[in-house]
C-alpha cells in the first residue's frame, strides 16, 4: 500500500486548459524540482498550483511524517467546474453571451521510493 497525501481545490476562476499547461510540466517530478520550476513559471496558473503543492506536503507531513524532499507528485489533474454566463453588451441594444469557465485542480503526493 502507498501512502499518499493529498491537495484540493475548487472552483478557482481560471480555465482548466490554462491549468493543465503548468500541470503537464511538473507531473512525475520530485516535489523540490517542481517547486523550483513554478516559482519561475511566468503564469498566474503556477502560482495556483504551487499553493496547492505546499498544501499537499504539509498534509503527507501529517499524515506519515514525511519531508519534502523525500516526495514526489504522483497524481495531478485538472476538471472543469462549474461556467458562469455573462451578457457583454454590444451594438445597437444586442448582447453577446460572455462564459466565465472554471476547474477544479487535485494534486497527490507520495514517497519517491514507492
Amino acid at each position: 500500500m502507498t501512502s499518499q497525501a493529498q491537495a484540493k481545490q475548487s472552483n478557482i476562476k481560471m480555465t482548466a486548459r490554462k491549468l493543465r499547461r503548468v500541470i503537464n510540466e511538473v507531473r512525475g517530478k520530485s516535489v523540490v524540482e517542481a517547486q523550483d520550476m513554478l516559482r519561475f513559471m511566468p503564469y498566474f496558473a503556477a502560482r495556483v498550483v504551487e499553493k496547492n503543492l505546499k498544501a499537499a506536503v504539509a498534509n503527507a507531513q501529517e499524515k506519515f511524517g514525511a519531508q519534502a524532499d523525500s516526495l514526489k507528485i504522483s497524481e495531478i489533474f485538472a476538471d472543469e467546474s462549474v461556467t458562469y454566463k455573462r451578457a457583454r453588451p454590444r451594438a445597437q441594444g444586442r448582447m453577446y453571451s460572455r462564459l466565465k469557465r472554471t476547474s477544479h485542480l487535485t494534486l497527490k503526493v507520495s514517497n519517491i521510493n514507492s
